[in-house]
């Protein structure tokens, strides 16, 4: 009867140690765990049996991660600035064993933030408080992230990239920038007014040439010849006309008409 029970004890184990299985999902990578010791393979998506007796499959995620914190930064003139910064990192498959083995699971509590604000300190202070407010943010992003690959890099981690989200400066610094784009703006104005008025100048002028130009060619072409053609055309236009005139003249000078009905 006891060998019985015990043959039963044997086959319920090995079905139980059979039937242990994990899934290790797409993003993901499983390594098996032994008696506290961690295998150097690391598995992909698929399903994964292991004895629940002795081992686990610890799962670590590989795809791109988001880790979001604000953060006060310096600045070179001394100032502290307030930021919200995103960290996109991943795991590489082939360095998850050793991280678990060196650091665990705790990775990013453990080497990814104080990485990342000892870079971003160190970086920031090089720079302008109103640079990070200007296209010089990309760079100061570049930046940071390589001075973090530096020292997460060889553990496995990959920082994609570093995205400083919105940046807070102090209320005196944020007023002294707004009156400087307000001037430059008012400067671009006035310039651009300046433009407008030379070049309406200039084409008053052009048309003053214009009418000068005009006016000494047709003063050029009134000959006597010219003023008596048209005078004996003024009188034939006259004495085609119905209606009653008088015309004075004295044949030579342009006539002059009277309407006899106006008193």
């Amino acid at each position: 009867m006891k060998q019985y029970h015990f043959f039963n004890l044997l086959l319920f184990s090995a079905a139980l140690s059979m039937l242990s299985c994990t899934v290790v999902r797409q993003g993901e990578a499983g390594v098996r765990r032994t008696f506290g010791t961690y295998n150097n393979k690391a598995y992909t998506n698929g399903l994964r049996w292991y004895n629940p007796f002795t081992s686990t499959i610890v799962k670590v995620s590989t795809q791109t991660e988001n880790i979001e914190v604000q953060v006060d930064i310096p600045s070179r003139e001394g100032l502290t600035i307030r930021s919200e910064v995103s960290i996109l990192y991943q795991i590489k498959i082939s360095e998850v064993p050793d991280l678990l083995r060196k650091i665990g699971l705790n990775y990013e509590e453990t080497v990814i933030l104080p990485v990342f604000r000892s870079a971003i300190a160190d970086v920031t202070a090089r720079f302008y408080a109103k640079d990070m407010h200007s296209g010089n943010r990309a760079e100061i992003e570049v930046a940071i992230r390589d001075l973090m690959m530096k020292t997460l890099k060889p553990k496995g981690i990959e920082v994609e990239s570093v995205l400083l989200k919105s940046i807070q400066l102090p209320k005196s610094l944020s007023k002294a920038i707004e009156d400087k784009l307000e001037a430059e703006q008012l400067s671009q104005r006035m310039e651009f007014e300046l433009l407008r008025e030379k070049q309406e100048a200039e084409r008053k002028r052009l048309q003053a040439q214009g009418v000068r130009d005009a006016n000494s060619i047709i003063s050029e072409g009134l000959t006597p010849q010219i003023l008596q053609y048209k005078n004996i055309e003024a009188w034939l236009q006259l004495a085609l006309s119905p209606n009653a005139k008088v015309i004075i003249t004295d044949g030579t000078n342009v006539p002059m008409m009277l309407d006899p009905e106006k008193k």
